[in-house]
């Protein structure tokens, strides 16, 4: 099921100033923090020494409030990074609702970072940082499919294939049938979200979600046996799989026929 949001939903729903949640996923971990700490108390030493060098009385209310400005660098940085990372995603024109299920849920290791070291006989080693992911793979009934991934955390084992997904989906075309991005993706029969970045204001996409089970705007699926859920030591010990090498989050195009959606005249408001 695809339904058009509005544009003024669409902006309710990623706002230009980082939400809550947004910045704590900014504010990263304490080496993030250490990192912007160093580069707050270097560009209040350059302000210092430019201000000893040149002592101009007219400037002192300048140097001033730039000296503020680098002192609490620490503290805004992660607004303005997770703000510019909203408006990265408000660029496209157009959104809509996408409801689907999911195909496939699987765990993958995926390099995060690479390190530098000597061993005891002088060599130089690599070291390779790596993060235990989770992979949801989606489809909806005309044949549309992306891939969701994300770091893990322990409620994703709730998650197994036939699970009813709901994300939004951006495009620049007004029919939607280019899809260049997705958002995070919630499951609403575990209340679980999954997101590398949590670019949706939640409780107003759960709303949505709730808006449209009682206007039975649902899609109708076959019966389906209840899915075996996976065990505390099946999450923990489940093969790894090779990711695939392309994600298929953007330059999706959906088939014309066959969609289950409102009219692009009547978009939820």
């Amino acid at each position: 099921m695809l339904i058009p949001l509005s544009r003024q939903k669409f902006e309710q729903l990623i706002p230009v100033v980082a939400t809550g949640a947004q910045y704590k996923h900014a504010w990263g971990n304490f080496s993030d923090f250490l990192r912007r700490v160093l580069i707050s108390i270097s560009a209040l030493a350059s302000i210092l020494f430019i201000g000893w060098l040149l002592p101009i009385g007219a400037l002192s209310s300048v140097r001033f409030f730039l000296g503020l400005f680098a002192l609490t660098y620490c503290l805004w940085s992660p607004v303005l990074e997770a703000s510019l990372r909203n408006v990265s995603y408000r660029r496209y024109k157009f959104a809509g609702f996408l409801r689907g299920e999911v195909l496939d849920v699987y765990l993958s290791d995926e390099v995060i970072g690479q390190e530098e070291s000597v061993n005891n006989t002088g060599d130089l080693v690599i070291v390779e940082n790596r993060e235990r992911k989770i992979n949801v793979e989606i489809v909806d009934e005309t044949g549309f499919s992306t891939r969701i991934q994300a770091p893990l955390k322990r409620e994703h084992q709730a998650i197994a294939a036939g699970d009813t997904a709901e994300l939004m989906i951006l495009s620049n075309r007004s029919d939607l049938s280019k899809i260049a991005r997705v958002t995070d993706v919630f499951l609403p029969r575990n209340g679980i979200w999954v997101s590398d970045y949590p670019c949706l204001r939640r409780d107003e996409f759960e709303a949505v979600s709730r808006r449209l089970e009682r206007d039975d705007y649902s899609f109708e699926e076959e019966e389906l046996t209840e899915p075996r859920r996976r065990s505390d030591a099946d999450f923990e010990d489940a093969p790894r799989r090779n990711v695939r090498g392309a994600s298929r989050q953007s330059g999706q195009k959906r088939r014309p026929g066959n969609l289950s959606r409102r009219r692009s005249s009547d978009p939820l408001r």
